[in-house]
């Protein structure tokens, strides 16, 4: 504990009748000057006590409001189950034991059933809470539009009309759907090879509608603990509906979708409560409203019937890897930027591609700038492409044969 500092010594003013007045000018003129000094450093230490006095009125107030949340008693998480004249009855989370209790009349005027609530350890209602919502699903909704369009996507103007009919239309003409007497598809299916475009598609859509894009990829809908898929999953299709017109994109969608088998391990099983649950989202009682699923895998043939049926994916939508002129197209997009010599074919070149995805094309554009840059030139020949070309398929044949281990 800090002790107070000492005062300065009081001066003291002793006058001899025997002097002469200009020594007694000369003394008082000294102990003026002593004086002025006491003061400076009385005034001081005034200041470091207010400093002092302001840390330890903070500090105060911080025990204070501690003291007063210990003294609080704690609040617990509850569903208000049903509303009667004699109460309300609310399930308390954790043991879900129901209890018939009171509320205030300001509360009940806002409460209703299914409502989540804060209670006492007497089991009052002390406030209603905000629906739950998972927090991962908020994260996978997407505020910004990708940047990515139509025109950035080349050989697949055939699946890109599919698309927009199915997706983009019923969000902004809904009205003609009405006039013609058929409801809109309610899902979509790309399926395909790797890298084939499948996910520029959904980015595309996202980039020409005004709908919320949430995204997510299988994998991140497989959990560890018992329902927590199936959570996520009724979460992100609320926040669908909260958001609508709403646009849910599911990549790699066989994680969770593959054929059910006899598996009983708590894995297989819970991949499966979580694909079941989409299912139910996807054609449940409740009428979807505009929210339109968009689904992606390269895996068509684990996927299990029970999501492939009518009424969840009513278009599935095959993206192959593109032909001679989807893939010279596909050059000219990733070769607009870029320098070409004039002795560059792109047309001739692509009839060499065969079997190359758009992905694939995509690393062989960059490719043929770095041989280009590797010596010393700043256009790109025709000779940097089968270069590149060459690479590429030197790397596929690496990585196709079995490593040995020692």
């Amino acid at each position: 504990m800090s002790r107070s500092p000492s005062l300065p010594e009081r001066p003291r003013l002793e006058l001899d009748p025997d002097m002469t007045p200009d020594e007694r000018l000369e003394a008082l003129r000294e102990h003026f000057k002593e004086i002025v000094q006491v003061n400076e450093q009385l005034t001081e230490q005034l200041d470091a006590a207010r400093d002092r006095q302001h840390d330890l009125t903070d500090e105060v107030d911080q025990l204070e409001r501690e003291n007063e949340t210990l003294k609080t008693s704690s609040l617990y998480i509850a569903t208000a189950e049903e509303l009667t004249d004699d109460g309300v009855v609310v399930k308390q989370h954790g043991n879900n034991q129901e209890v018939l209790t009171e509320v205030s009349p300001s509360i009940r005027d806002g409460l209703e059933a299914g409502d989540r609530v804060a209670i006492n350890d007497s089991f009052g209602v002390k406030q209603i809470l905000d629906p739950e919502t998972d927090a991962r699903a908020q994260a996978m909704q997407v505020d910004g539009s990708p940047d990515v369009s139509y025109e950035d996507i080349g050989g697949l103007e055939e699946q890109i009309r599919e698309v927009r009919e199915a997706v983009e239309e019923p969000l902004v003409n809904a009205d003609q759907f009405r006039e013609v007497g058929i409801e809109p598809p309610s899902g979509v299916l790309l399926h395909g090879p790797p890298g084939t475009g499948k996910t520029m598609l959904a980015k595309a859509v996202a980039n020409e509608t005004d709908a919320t894009f949430i995204k997510m990829a299988g994998s991140e809908l497989v959990r560890k603990f018992i329902g927590e898929g199936a959570r996520l999953v009724r979460d992100l299709f609320e926040l669908a509906a909260e958001r609508e017109p709403a646009i849910i994109f599911i990549d790699e969608i066989d994680a969770i979708a593959a054929k059910r088998t006899e598996s009983k391990t708590s894995g297989d099983a819970e991949v499966q409560r979580t694909m079941m649950q989409l299912l139910s989202e996807m054609d449940g009682f409740d009428e979807r409203g505009e929210i339109r699923i968009i689904a992606a895998t390269n895996r068509f043939d684990m996927l299990d019937r029970a999501i492939l049926r009518p009424g969840r994916f009513d278009r599935l939508i095959e993206v192959p890897n593109p032909d001679k002129a989807g893939r010279e197209r596909i050059l000219e997009i990733h070769t607009t930027e870029m320098n070409l010599d004039d002795d560059v074919d792109l047309g001739a070149f692509a009839a060499e591609t065969d079997g190359l995805s758009g992905a694939e094309l995509a690393s062989l554009a960059t490719e043929a700038g770095m041989f280009a840059i590797r010596d010393g030139r700043t256009t790109v020949k025709q000779s940097d492409l089968h270069d590149a070309y060459e690479k590429i398929e030197a790397d596929d044949d690496a990585s196709s044969v079995p490593v040995a281990f020692a």
